[in-house]
């Protein structure tokens, strides 16, 4: 007899082999109806695959987050069946999952127009209400090249020509297409039902710009309807919120051609940028880090020894002088295993936190770079704690507090955190990273979070937390990290002495809340659709007067108000009041405050916020009380 453990404990046997989804129909034809896939001790595989041991196994469905990728993934499949349909000439190169989606990049003749990509989609949903199987079929690598040749896809033989001669490889055909892919897929096409073509871009075969520019077409795909539609909605907010449009419109930044990727603030938007930096300035000081700052330009011998050299020169500015190779810093840590090195240290001095405003440079590609989320110079809230193994996971529990604490003054209560775990291209032993993956996980499970694993993505040097904050419209940005750190400071000599008097190398720390300083105010700029709150808002309100009558008495109330530390203007314009109302609404400023005649001879002035609700008269002491009452402990105003 066969056994299959299913997820809640029971077990059902069967008298020989049984595939996936003879288990799903023996459970109930509702569940096999909804069957995308299985996983079998842990592996995803079609509902074709046949069980031929006693197994754990769990049915995949549309419910399941893996259910949502395989009709991504499927459809992605369906996308190149359709364009092969319509245009026989194109060739199709590959088509992964991606976050909300999916793209398929195609070798074509001309480019894709909207018309096009309209014909593609409505193809798609006329194979998919075919209800075509989905088979899986395995070919040694060297039938496989020989199968693609033939029909003309060079791209897909290249592909396959990378794969070791001795692998066989999974191909899976759907009516008179046939793709390569390791899967699993839906059954059928017709559990493609709720997808939809978004663009046409271009991309570089294998991603290198030597090689032919390819066309990615983009893609959605979702189990239900409404969940495409409240994509779609999530699109359209995201474009009204777009920072790049709302920068100009509120005259904060903008970029240039003649400086890629990097920002030309104006001074609103330096306001903006002084009140985060002076708000975390505050947060330094009362959380017992020393403010330090550190040189632009290192000499290439620093990097070789901390492993930027060998592990991250791609990404790194370099200049010579005088038969010097140096490099613009990527990253602030160096620089503070330097300052910790100007002086003999000891344990009595540790944890020994420093923390920087530091400006960094990486040569980010350029078709990667996106306004402030992507650029190539930042500055970040960097700091750097060294610290007894012994003192990691105090450090790293006060950290977690912290960081969440700052989110909420600037408005992000929706946290989720992730362990990036040990990459493939890294320094250090296995045995350093147990370690420091242990020493996280530790101080994870103290702070009381939660927390999900990405294997792969930690830093080369070190395992991190990271922090992702969620927005309003559900969208997450990573931003804070604590990262553990075995091995740079030993290899840039870094000691301290004991309570033994021996030499001990210190752990870093490497730490950050807000990360990048441009692509956090990209994200609060997104996330409040540029209205942004009192505190931070570069012009907090502005006084008007009904007519001409009200002008001194306009002018002295903006100046009490600056006076008392708030970024106040005047409009003294003779212009209608209604239409100084709507300019300046137009500028999102939190509050416009009017005066008239019976405002001016009460020594009150109305107070509208600029969502158009009218507080009503107030005096000048309690507009004080009620703009005070709105402010962050921290702030500067």
């Amino acid at each position: 007899m066969l056994n299959i453990k299913l997820p809640d404990g029971s077990v059902r046997s069967f008298p020989a082999p049984v595939s996936v989804a003879q288990v799903a129909a023996s459970i109930g034809a509702g569940l096999a109806r909804a069957a995308l896939a299985g996983r079998v001790d842990g592996k995803l595989v079609d509902t074709s695959q046949v069980i031929e041991r006693d197994a754990e196994l769990a049915i995949i469905t549309e419910r399941d987050t893996e259910g949502l990728e395989i009709i991504r993934h499927s459809t992605a499949h369906l996308l190149a069946y359709a364009v092969k349909e319509l245009f026989p000439e194109a060739q199709v190169t590959i088509g992964p999952v991606i976050e909300d989606g999916f793209f398929y990049d195609f070798s074509f003749k001309r480019p894709f127009t909207p018309d096009d990509l309209a014909a593609i989609e409505l193809r798609m949903a006329e194979l998919a209400k075919r209800d075509l199987p989905i088979i899986r079929k395995v070919l040694p690598r060297d039938q496989a090249v020989v199968y693609f040749k033939g029909i003309g896809e060079k791209y897909k033989a290249e592909i396959i020509e990378s794969i070791p001669a001795n692998e066989d490889v999974s191909l899976y055909e759907e009516g008179g297409f046939t793709d390569l892919c390791r899967g699993p897929h839906v059954p059928s096409t017709g559990k493609l039902k709720v997808f939809k073509l978004m663009k046409v871009a271009g991309a570089y075969w294998r991603g290198d710009s030597r090689n032919e520019m390819l066309q990615r077409i983009y893609g959605t795909a979702w189990a239900k309807k409404e969940d495409l539609d409240a994509y779609l909605h999530r699109i359209e907010e995201a474009e009204k919120r777009d920072h790049r449009r709302l920068g100009r419109q509120l005259d904060l930044f903008h970029m240039q051609e003649e400086a890629p990727g990097l920002v030309f603030w104006h001074p609103r938007g330096w306001s903006v940028w002084q009140q985060i930096e002076q708000y975390m300035r505050h947060v330094y000081r009362d959380n017992g880090y020393q403010e330090v700052r550190c040189p632009q330009i290192l000499d290439r011998t620093l990097w070789e020894k901390t492993g930027h050299w060998e592990n991250y020169r791609e990404n790194m500015f370099t200049t010579e002088s005088e038969k010097r190779d140096f490099a613009v810093k990527p990253m602030n840590c160096p620089g503070h295993i330097l300052v910790f090195n100007s002086d003999l240290r000891s344990y009595r001095d540790l944890p020994l936190r420093y923390g920087e405003f530091g400006s960094c440079h990486r040569n980010e590609p350029s078709g990667a770079l996106h306004g402030l989320m992507r650029v190539r110079g930042f500055v970040q809230d960097d700091g750097h704690i060294f610290c007894t193994e012994d003192q990691i996971e105090s450090e790293v529990v006060q950290f977690n507090a912290l960081v969440l604490k700052v989110y909420e003054h600037f408005g992000f209560t929706d946290v989720l955190v992730k362990l990036a775990l040990r990459p493939d291209k890294r320094v250090g032993s296995d045995e350093v990273w147990d370690k420091a993956e242990a020493a996280l996980r530790q101080a994870l499970a103290a702070s009381g979070m939660s927390w999900t694993e990405l294997p792969g993505e930690g830093a080369f040097y070190g395992p991190k937390i990271e922090f992702h904050i969620k927005d309003a419209i559900g969208r997450s940005w990573q931003c804070g990290t604590m990262q553990v750190d075995f091995s740079m400071p030993g290899r840039l000599g870094a000691e301290y002495v004991g309570e033994d008097n021996a030499r001990h190398t210190p752990v870093m720390l490497h730490r950050a809340i807000l990360g990048s300083l441009e692509r956090f105010i990209g994200i609060l700029i997104e996330n409040h659709a540029g209205a942004l709150p009192l505190w931070l808002a570069p012009v907090q309100m502005v006084v008007m007067g009904v007519t001409e009558r009200q002008s001194a008495y306009v002018a002295d109330l903006a100046r009490r108000l600056r006076a008392a530390g708030f970024r106040a203007i005047e409009d003294l314009r003779n212009e209608k009041i209604s239409y100084k109302i709507r300019e300046h609404s137009l500028q999102k400023l939190p509050y416009q405050l009017i005066a008239g005649d019976k405002e001016m001879q009460a020594l009150t002035v109305a107070v509208r916020t600029r969502s158009g609700e009218d507080l009503g008269a107030m005096e000048f002491d309690a507009l004080l009380d009620k703009l005070g009452a709105e402010l962050p402990p921290g702030s500067t105003v």
